[in-house]
């Protein structure tokens, strides 16, 4: 077996070619210089890459080769294919605590034909809006992830809240002081985005914001981008219908180990 090493940013945008949206968070923070990565690869060409940072990140072949660089991350969450998620768990496991939350066969849903226009008021969220979003974004990540992020880590997590806004990465419908549809990107390259923390407000719901908030966004991010992406829980079914219903299709699955 190779050794690991660290590849040069070539490298991983020449692996994250060969599935751009399976891997668009591993090519996102590679063009941003974000984090640590480390490979393993044959004749110059990666066949597994790993991302290891508050998320480590597998993907490619073999993945439990990364289990013990992995672990000493002491990372928050493992995400990605389930294949690779699943290999690279099976060799880390006796490195770390046991998960708090286990999320297999979470469907990841792509669209790269524009829907029909959902004719909202989405628009760029901006900096005066960012009062009205911090507690929908905490809302959002407790629903998604189990933890209150204000209890657990309230600066970061407003720092992160503003840094998308000021970043160009989140998007508001409001009316009368109601978020109607906000989402976020957490991940953005050449050839897709993916999308987050899709939100309505509870006095706001089944009324079909979602739906047509979801069709305004990929339509205004398949203008700059071919695909548009993300992932959900199986169980979350309004989630799915609202997926489906504006046109997005099935592309692998995610799993998630959250700590």
């Amino acid at each position: 077996m190779s050794d690991p090493f660290e590849p040069a940013l070539e490298q991983i945008l020449a692996f994250c070619a060969q599935d751009p949206v399976e891997r668009v968070f591993l090519e996102d923070v590679a063009r941003r210089r974000l984090g640590r990565f480390t490979a393993f690869g044959d004749r110059g060409a990666l066949t597994a890459l790993c991302h290891v940072g508050a998320n480590v990140v597998p993907s490619g072949a073999d993945c439990g080769r990364f289990a013990e660089v992995a672990a000493r991350g002491r990372a928050r969450m493992i995400i990605g294919d389930e294949r690779a998620v699943g290999e690279l768990w099976h060799d880390m496991s006796r490195l770390m605590p046991a998960p708090r939350d286990d999320r297999p066969g979470q469907p990841v849903y792509a669209i790269s034909d524009a829907p029909e226009p959902g004719d909202t008021g989405l628009r760029a969220a901006t900096a005066r809006d960012f009062e009205l979003l911090l507690p929908a974004c905490a809302a959002a990540h407790q629903e998604e992830i189990g933890i209150d992020p204000m209890a657990r880590d309230p600066d970061g997590f407003g720092w992160r809240t503003r840094s998308q806004i000021e970043e160009g990465r989140s998007w508001l419908w409001a009316e009368d002081g109601a978020i109607r549809f906000k989402a976020e990107a957490s991940a953005w390259t050449p050839s897709a985005v993916q999308v987050q923390q899709v939100w309505v407000d509870p006095s706001e719901r089944n009324r079909g914001y979602a739906q047509r908030g979801m069709r305004d966004l990929c339509r205004l991010l398949l203008d700059e981008v071919p695909s548009v992406c993300l992932f959900v829980r199986p169980e979350n079914a309004p989630a799915i219908r609202v997926y489906e219903g504006i046109g997005m299709q099935r592309h692998g699955s995610y799993r998630s180990l959250i700590f």
